[in-house]
Order: structure tokens, then C-alpha cells, then sequence
């Protein structure tokens, strides 16, 4: 539901209101799960595990409440508005300082807002959070094309570039002459080409993942103990845990009848995504021990999402744009990053860069540091401490 709030910019008011029919469905759909055997090994190696998901279920059908929610993202200021034909839905909080800078953050997947919304008090009002008045952010936080209550894309072409694009001109459109930006994941990909791509008004960035670290593997170091264990980490990645990628990057739509039919089979797809996160959610939910903030409620407000809006196959179509990049890129040395890069190395992600590796792939790399916490999710398991470092990165930017 929408009004418009903004007639010169197409900018609309937005609020969540799930009708009561879908949420029965859902646990209708939940309940009615037809189980497989259980897996033949003890650990992760076959796929998520029965006794794990056969708990994330139990919750989700028994005790999980999506108004809860629905009324934390309804507090906030949420708006879509039309770019490039694609219908882009955003939070947008403003500082109560006069002097914030403007950051855009980009979520990854199988991620969504969901996953930054515990960054937003200590990012807009740091004061509140340990932090000084003089490290505020104006912050804008959009649903990538085909995510959440954004729309899918109608047409081919919305690889990282197109898309950083358009948040250059939501930028624009909101009064921000000067931003900085930053991404994890997918997100890190989107805010790499916003660097690369020069796109106007943007001082900055920031990224958490190494996401073109895949492109150029033959070109990072690998002398040292530490490069040694990188490499190690993103081999496990590609013939391991890479099973998502490789399907979601050759035949999302194939995978995408699934995500849209059955809720507990869409867990598990999203579930299913790296070593680290796995564990620490199955302790959240088998042991009641999060890590951090991966609390049982956190991650099913996160797949509940992707289930109400029905976006399991529109956003695994941004792997098949980034795969036919890649191959188009092959060989080929991507334009220079124009505005200083900060960088940070989370101990649980995915491949937890060496700061070789971010200079290799950010020559005249302007901030790094290696935290002692967090892994893929960074943002959403620890909110605090991801802010404490975009600050730090962004601090001389000023």
C-alpha cells in the first residue's frame, strides 16, 4: 500500500500489511512439510540437517510472529518509487544530527532490509550508541531489484552496474549531492560498481566481502599462513558450498518453482549457504543460543519475507546477471575504483580476506581492519560493531 508523498519525484509512502489469509497459508503449508529420510552423516556435508529444520519449522508454524515485525518495519520511513522501470522500495531514517553524512547500504542474499534493520539506531544516532554526535548518518537502505517489495525486473541488464545506477539516482532523488555507500554480499558486488562505475555524488565506500575476489583468484597472494588459509577457504567455497551459486547463477528460474511452493524447502535453500552462519543459526534454534543477533525471530522474520512476497526465483536471478558479467569480463581488468575504499575482514566470512587481498583488489586501499567477531552476516549478527567500523572507515571522509 502506497501514497504519494513526493509528486515532483515519484516518491511514495509505503507500509507492509500482509492480509491474514497469507500468514494461514503459510502455516498451513508449514504444517503439511513432507519430510525426507535423514541424512546419513553427522554433520552438514549432505545438506541441512532433519532435526535442525524440523525445529525452524516447529517454531515457525507454533510460536513465530510476522506482525511483530510488520509493525518494527511500519515504525520506520518506508517508500518506493520508480526507477528504470523497477518499482525500488526503501527505508530512509534521517539523523536527529544536523551534520550526518549520507550512507546508502546494500543487503546480499539470501538477505534482506531485515538484516541491517539493527543498524540503524547506532548508525543514525550514535550518540545513543557509545558513539559522538560527529559519526551520524543520514541512511538509506533499498531492496535490491527482485527483492523483497521491490519489484522484479521486467527485462534483462540489471547486473551490478545498472543497479548502481539507480542508487545513484535514488540518491539524487532524495537531495544527496555527496554520499558514501556500503555492501555485503551481493551488496559488496552492487557497491564495488557503484566505486568503479564513478556514479555521481558518491565519496566512498565501504565493503565486507571480496566479491570480485572470484574473478581474479589466480592474482591473490598466497605466500603467507594467512593468504595460504584465504585460498583455502574460497576453494572450500567453490567445490563445496557453492551448490546455491552454481544453480541460482545457470537455472534460477528451475530453482525458483520450489522457493515459491514450499516454505520449508525455501529455508533450507536459504539456509544452506555457508559453513559459519549454518552453525550459529541451527544453535539458535536447536540449543536457543544465538550468536550475536542470529536469534530464531531475526532469521524467520528474514525468510518469512521472502515467502510473502514471493521473490525466492526473482532474486536468484541476480546470480544469472552476475554470471553472464563474469563471463563477459573474463580477461579483461575492471575500470580502477574512484573514491578511497575501506574495508573490513569479519573471522566468519565466507573467505576472510587478508588485507593483501583487499589491496590487490583496492590498490591505495584507504582503511582495514580484522575484527575478532562476526561472519557473513556481519551487519545483522553484529550491528554494534559493524557500525564502530563504518565509522572508522568513513571518519576522514568528514
Amino acid at each position: 500500500m502506497s501514497t504519494i508523498v513526493d509528486t515532483a519525484t515519484g516518491i511514495r509512502s509505503f507500509q507492509v500489511e500482509i492480509p491474514q489469509e497469507q500468514l494461514d497459508d503459510l502455516r498451513r503449508r508449514v504444517a503439511g512439510t513432507r519430510w525426507p529420510g535423514k541424512e546419513l552423516v553427522e554433520d552438514r556435508s549432505q545438506g541441512v540437517q532433519q532435526a535442525m529444520l524440523q525445529e525452524v519449522a516447529r517454531y515457525w508454524a507454533d510460536e513465530y510472529d510476522w506482525r511483530r515485525v510488520e509493525a518494527r518495519l511500519n515504525a520506520l520511513p518506508q517508500f518506493t518509487t520508480m526507477i528504470d522501470g523497477v518499482e525500488i522500495h526503501f527505508i530512509h531514517v534521517r539523523s536527529p544530527h544536523e551534520n550526518a553524512m549520507p550512507l546508502i547500504m546494500t543487503h546480499g542474499w539470501p538477505g534482506s532490509v531485515i538484516e541491517l534493520l539493527d543498524t540503524i539506531g547506532p548508525l543514525t544516532d550514535p550518540t545513543a550508541h557509545g558513539g559522538s554526535a560527529e559519526d551520524a548518518f543520514h541512511l538509506v537502505l533499498p531492496s535490491l531489484p527482485g527483492y523483497g517489495f521491490s519489484s522484479a525486473p521486467n527485462e534483462l541488464g540489471w547486473e551490478n552496474g545498472r543497479i548502481a545506477q539507480a542508487w545513484a539516482q535514488l540518491m539524487d532523488r532524495l537531495g544527496y549531492r555527496r554520499y558514501v555507500a556500503q555492501g555485503g554480499d551481493v551488496g559488496a558486488a552492487v557497491t564495488d560498481a557503484m566505486g568503479r562505475h564513478g556514479v555521481n555524488g558518491l565519496a566512498g565506500i565501504h565493503v565486507n566481502l571480496l566479491a570480485t575476489a572470484l574473478g581474479i583468484v589466480d592474482l591473490l597472494p598466497g605466500d603467507s599462513e594467512e593468504e595460504r588459509a584465504a585460498h583455502a577457504a574460497l576453494k572450500t567455497f567453490t567445490t563445496d558450498g557453492f551448490g546455491y551459486f552454481l544453480e541460482q547463477s545457470t537455472r534460477p528460474q528451475t530453482v525458483g518453482y520450489s522457493l515459491l511452493d514450499s516454505p520449508v524447502g525455501l529455508a533450507a535453500w536459504m539456509l544452506d549457504h555457508d559453513t559459519d552462519s549454518y552453525y550459529k543459526i541451527s544453535r539458535a534454534f536447536v540449543d536457543g543460543a544465538p550468536a550475536g543477533n542470529l536469534t530464531r525471530d531475526n532469521v524467520l522474520d528474514n525468510i518469512t519475507l521472502y515467502w510473502l512476497t514471493g521473490t525466492g526465483a526473482s532474486a536468484a536471478r541476480w546470480y544469472w546477471e552476475f554470471g553472464q558479467f563474469l563471463a563477459a569480463a573474463a580477461g579483461q581488468a575492471p575500470p580502477p575504483v574512484a573514491v578511497p575504499v575501506g574495508f573490513t575482514t569479519f573471522p566468519g566470512e565466507i573467505w576472510a580476506a587478508p588485507r593483501s587481498w583487499a589491496e590487490t583488489v583496492y590498490p591505495g586501499l584507504a582503511y582495514f581492519n580484522t575484527v575478532d567477531r562476526g561472519g557473513h552476516f556481519a551487519a545483522w549478527e553484529e550491528p554494534d560493531l559493524f557500525a564502530a567500523e563504518l565509522r572508522a572507515a568513513f571518519r576522514p571522509l568528514r
